[in-house]
């Protein structure tokens, strides 16, 4: 039946995931043990991370894309010794592209003006003080294959406010203490008017902050959809 065809689907596409994560496990205890065994552990920064978070079946999908928590979220473990406590846990807003300038702060290379990320040096050391409060994403490859709506949000330690656009008009929002799965979009509700305020209003200043509009929203994927044109054609 296709209820059976689908489980079977779903199983196999699990099996392959946790087959895949196994794979990186045993990839990453490889190079640890490389480094204790030729004395390089206590000279050496390992970084584990990744460019996205994935769906397992939350929200009834799988894959990568959309802004929610299981996708948004992105894995990154740090050992330095003599730095970063063992065992520490930091949970500030950071963001991948704070990794470059942080490799450059860690090699004493000043960091060029125009970069937009953070060096996450100061809490590797546990200084957590004046670091950013909120982090911006925008997801634009739409009309394409994977037919992701455009959207474009503002994630605080307490809040996600999302606006999806371009074909819809549909905005999000979510009060990610309450609602950790991100099931019940409190937008309309009136207890939260004040809130949509005020991430509306620095929803708009970070996408002057990161010179971002739909104008460039547009450019981006006419650049995109005239590369599958040209693809199709075989140039």
């Amino acid at each position: 039946s296709q209820k059976e065809l689908m489980k079977w689907r779903y199983q196999r596409y699990m099996q392959d995931y946790l087959g895949s994560i196994a794979g990186v496990d045993d990839g990453v205890g490889r190079v640890l043990d490389y480094l204790e065994e030729n004395g390089l552990a206590e000279n050496t920064i390992v970084i584990y991370t990744s460019d996205q978070g994935f769906y397992l079946g939350e929200h009834g999908w799988f894959d990568k894309r959309f802004i929610y928590n299981e996708s948004f979220k992105t894995p990154l473990l740090v050992r330095w010794p003599g730095v970063i406590e063992p065992n520490t846990i930091n949970t500030q807003m950071v963001q991948n592209l704070d990794f470059a300038q942080t490799l450059l702060d860690i090699a004493e290379v000043e960091a060029p003006e125009d970069m937009q990320g953070e060096s996450l040096v100061p809490l590797f050391k546990g200084e957590t003080e004046g670091f950013r409060e909120a982090v911006y994403y925008h997801y634009y490859e739409y009309p394409a294959i994977h037919m992701v709506k455009r959207h474009y949000a503002i994630v605080t330690e307490e809040y996600k406010l999302i606006h999806f656009y371009y074909d819809v008009d549909e905005w999000e929002l979510y009060d990610r203490h309450k609602d950790k799965n991100e099931m019940n979009n409190v937008y309309d509700d009136p207890a939260y008017a004040e809130i949509v305020k005020e991430l509306t209003s620095k929803l708009a200043d970070m996408r002057v902050k990161y010179k971002d509009s739909e104008e460039l929203d547009q450019y981006n994927i006419d650049r995109f959809l005239n590369r599958e044109k040209n693809s199709e054609m075989g140039h």
